[in-house]
């Protein structure tokens, strides 16, 4: 018999963090199988911008950045066959999301499309003071 595994290109998306309560070795907070580079994208994107708002002036500046330019370079890699990964530092507690290029078997496919626990885990600041600062 003769059985032909059917194999799908995706990205595989992660999001670790590192912190006093994991100790020295990070925790894997979410993954995602995404079907394009945009949807990696938009998986990192989408969780980001969901603890962007509680934190800290620098990683919030960081944040945004990768949001409006860091995107498009982290983009292009994952089109080009490459990895990307972006790190935010929130005092002792440092976030990390990765995306790379793999080949999926049909046996590994989730269901569920979610956003990693990490982006449920912070509080909203009010940015109106930074936005009305900067004006």
């Amino acid at each position: 018999m003769n059985l032909a595994i059917v194999t799908r290109h995706g990205y595989w998306c992660e999001c670790w963090t590192q912190s006093p309560a994991t100790g020295a070795d990070p925790a894997l907070l979410g993954s995602f199988d995404a079907s394009s580079a945009r949807q990696a994208i938009r998986w990192v994107r989408t969780s980001l911008l969901a603890i962007a708002s509680a934190l800290d002036e620098e990683p919030y500046r960081q944040a945004r950045y990768w949001v409006t330019d860091g995107q498009t370079y982290s983009a292009q890699a994952l089109h080009q066959g490459r990895s990307f990964s972006l790190t935010l530092s929130q005092r002792s507690t440092h976030i990390t999301w990765t995306a790379r290029p793999v080949t999926f078997l049909p046996f590994v496919h989730r269901h569920g499309k979610q956003l990693p626990p990490c982006a449920y885990e912070f509080s909203p600041k009010d940015r109106t003071k930074d936005q009305t600062a900067h004006a």
